[in-house]
């Protein structure tokens, strides 16, 4: 309550959200390979994210190797075998998962991005202590995309480039070569004598032996220029060589690429991406995995800080304090007793203004009955005392100057029913109520609420239910507060001596109820009705009104 909410911090903390654990990572780039099948159901079981393969010689595992960018063997029987590809032996990678799928602490970090980068702004904004070095973790989460995939790299943005890039580049590499032979044979006059014509044409001969015979070398230029637009463009290095083979030497118009060399330079340029972008996700989930500790703290942290400031703004604008547990010595100086007693309390749940809620004093202990004028505030006192008993078990403050709550085990509420119930509702409701009364145990302090029970049926009915209600309550040692317009009646009927309380209209003032909202112990209130019969028998002559004032006094 004593913490002062600062805007800075309150703007940091925006996006400060409980962390996320993200499932569904599944890795098609790699498998684990072993030859023990007890490994390899541990293995299933440690590592679901990749494929397990079993293994039982070099010959397989070489294929595996073909199939998959990174093959890690868990046997040391697979150790110095002399295997094509990306393969490792690791016999203790079940132990470290994040070496084999650090897309796991990847995606973790990914997931919780913004939540991280917040919650680090939060503790340098608020000066919080960090259990890490912030600055380690927000380069950590700035080398990370939103899919878990590292970035800052220039060669894997190459790679993944080239990969993606590579159709539309042989394509424009096609047009730049066929472009080029176009304009070559467009400027050249090409002759052929007769006897060659006729050769070329008993041979079964085209345009190629034409182009071959003619136009060699502005082929060879054509061929030339689509090879370096295809390497310029994606940037290629180790693969260049084969880059140079997807146009062939044999003149042919249109030019046009050999599909098998493309297909192995995707296959190349793939893998290349793939075991990049593995190593580097090795070495950031590496890094990454360290902090996940620290970075759950830093979120905790900032969420604590959160929730501090949340009761420090709502203690600040309902005027709270903590309440006492127990008793609680009333500003008189008398004890309050074993109960709920507020003092200056004003409920936030009305729909006005705060600062125009009347502030009230109650104090309740065993059954009470509590009467007043219709809107008088009986239900919002009713309210009032619910939300303190349950924020003050919550170890939160309360809208009241002073209060003090016993220690409850249970607390029900019954609000008030619109109209008389049927049959079926007014019996289903009486259960309710029976299994409440039996189901209260003596070891059990319990606080009960009803709101105008007697709406459920017939009036004279009501008040001998409640009655019973309220002696079974009584005999159990409960706290309940009824409200209701037969306190009188039930009072009446009870065996018990049942305490009435009552929220009392001090007049009429301009055809409206002048109210004193703080519950008067021991006093049954007068109702609306009688007030105005009141003011009618104060202005008239005759009597009549002071012979119906009469009976509500019998």
């Amino acid at each position: 309550m004593a913490r002062e909410p600062d805007s800075a911090v309150a703007e940091a903390l925006e996006n400060v959200e409980p962390l996320t654990e993200p499932g569904g990572v599944r890795v098609r780039d790699r498998c684990l390979a072993t030859g023990d099948a007890e490994r390899y159901a541990a293995a299933k079981e440690a590592i679901p994210e990749v494929s397990v393969e079993v293994v039982d010689d070099a010959r397989q595992l070489a294929e595996l190797a073909r199939s998959y960018a990174t093959v890690i063997a868990l046997d040391e029987s697979f150790a110095g075998l002399d295997v094509e590809g990306d393969v490792r032996v690791e016999p203790d990678a079940l132990d470290h998962p994040e070496r084999v799928v650090p897309e796991r602490t990847l995606s973790f970090f990914a997931a919780n991005r913004e939540r991280l980068a917040a919650a680090v702004e939060v503790h340098r904004t608020a000066g919080l202590d960090a259990p890490c070095d912030l600055d380690t973790v927000a380069e950590g989460l700035a080398m990370l995309d939103d899919d878990g995939t590292p970035r800052g790299d220039d060669e894997l943005d190459r790679l993944s480039t080239a990969v993606d890039d590579l159709d539309a580049a042989v394509s424009t590499a096609e047009s730049v070569a066929n472009d080029h032979l176009r304009e070559a044979i467009e400027e050249r006059d090409v002759t052929i004598e007769g006897t060659d014509l006729l050769s070329l044409v008993e041979r079964g001969a085209g345009v190629d032996s034409l182009l071959s015979r003619e136009l060699a070398d502005e082929y060879a230029e054509a061929v030339e220029k689509a090879r370096e637009h295809l390497i310029d463009a994606l940037q290629l290095t180790d693969t260049e060589a084969i880059a140079r083979r997807a146009f062939p030497d044999e003149p042919t118009y249109p030019v046009e690429h050999t599909e098998d060399v493309i297909s192995r330079l995707r296959d190349e340029l793939t893998t290349a991406r793939d075991r990049r972008a593995t190593r580097l996700k090795r070495e950031l989930a590496s890094d990454l995995a360290d902090l996940r500790g620290a970075a759950e703290t830093l979120v905790d942290a900032a969420l604590d800080l959160d929730m501090e400031l949340a009761i420090s703004r709502f203690a600040a604008d309902f005027d709270c304090t903590l309440p006492a547990i127990g008793s609680l010595e009333g500003s008189d100086g008398t004890a309050a007793g074993e109960g709920v007693a507020i003092e200056g309390g004003r409920s936030p749940l009305l729909d006005v203004p705060f600062d125009e809620v009347e502030p009230i004093d109650y104090r309740i202990a065993g059954v009470a009955l509590l009467s007043g004028v219709n809107s008088g505030g009986k239900t919002s006192t009713l309210d009032l005392l619910a939300l303190v008993v349950v924020l003050a078990h919550m170890g939160l403050p309360v809208p009241a100057e002073r209060a003090s709550v016993k220690r409850l085990d249970e607390l029900h509420y019954y609000a008030k029913t619109q109209g008389t119930l049927d049959a079926g509702a007014f019996e289903s409701t009486l259960r309710e109520f029976g299994d409440l009364v039996t189901g209260v145990a003596d070891d059990r302090e319990t606080l009960v609420l009803v709101d105008e029970l007697e709406s459920i049926t017939e009036p004279g009915a009501s008040a001998n239910i409640m009655a019973g209600i309220l002696e079974a309550l009584d005999e159990r040692g409960a706290t309940a507060v009824f409200v209701s317009h037969l306190a009188g009646e039930i009072r009446a009927v009870a065996a018990v001596d049942i305490a009435v309380d009552g929220i009392e209209a001090v007049g009429l003032e301009d055809g409206e109820l002048v109210v004193d909202r703080s519950p008067v112990k021991g006093t049954l209130a007068r109702s609306t009705p009688e007030l105005i019969v009141e003011k009618l028998a104060g202005d008239e002559e005759g009597g009549f009104y002071d012979r119906l004032l009469g009976k509500f006094e019998e």
